[in-house]
């Protein structure tokens, strides 16, 4: 079920990716971009099969999407949608965003990601059709070169009409592959997570050998 907005004139921001696990980074990134923007609602969308990863390292999206709901469960501007769960066959951005703005025709919605993402979006199925359906909230570390970034901008802008926000962001050493290989290790995790996902990972023995 895709969670309906509760009006037909606002902005909703989006957060796709596989969630392996949610971390804090992605909840500070949903966050920064929900007060920077006046978004109403953050969305986060685990994805069902990602066809650029190699699904032996994807946990089984049952857990990812409970993990998800367990992380985002104090904060009512955040929500989740299973619907890339759902979907069968390959998950395309593409296809789930055709489907929002079908489901939501009225809706403003800002499409969350790393910046770094900017130089490979041309290479996922039917981008043209990405940069129709919604903004892009490209979110640039500290550190990184904002001018090559704004170039690549422009260059999306000219191609596909594309329309970018650059959104400054704290850089966060906090990523799902090294969480992973901590719990293979069997290593702390604590404050990488929220407190209630290190318990499911634990109680449920995920990642573990």
């Amino acid at each position: 079920m895709i969670p309906a907005a509760e009006n037909t004139s606002c902005k909703i921001g989006i957060m796709g990716g596989t969630f392996n696990p949610i971390h804090i980074g992605h909840l500070l990134l949903a966050e920064t971009a929900l007060t920077s923007e006046g978004l109403k609602k953050v969305m986060f969308i685990p994805s069902g099969k990602p066809y650029m990863k190699e699904e032996t390292t994807v946990l089984d999206a049952s857990h990812r999407l409970k993990m998800v709901e367990l992380a985002i469960a104090d904060n009512p501007s955040f929500m989740v949608s299973d619907m890339e769960i759902r979907r069968p066959g390959n998950t395309y951005t593409s296809e789930t965003l055709a489907l929002l703005k079908q489901e939501q025709p009225e809706t403003a919605f800002y499409f969350i990601l790393g910046a770094d993402n900017l130089f490979a979006m041309e290479t996922w199925k039917e981008p043209e059709k990405i940069f129709s359906a919604c903004t892009i909230l490209a979110a640039v570390r500290n550190g990184a070169d904002y001018a090559h970034m704004q170039e690549k901008c422009r260059e999306l802008v000219s191609i596909y009409d594309a329309k970018i926000k650059l959104l400054p962001f704290p850089e966060t050493a906090i990523s799902s592959t090294d969480i992973r290989t901590l719990l293979r290790q069997n290593k702390s995790i604590r404050y990488m997570v929220p407190e209630t996902v290190r318990k499911y990972i634990e109680k449920n023995q995920l990642y573990s050998d």
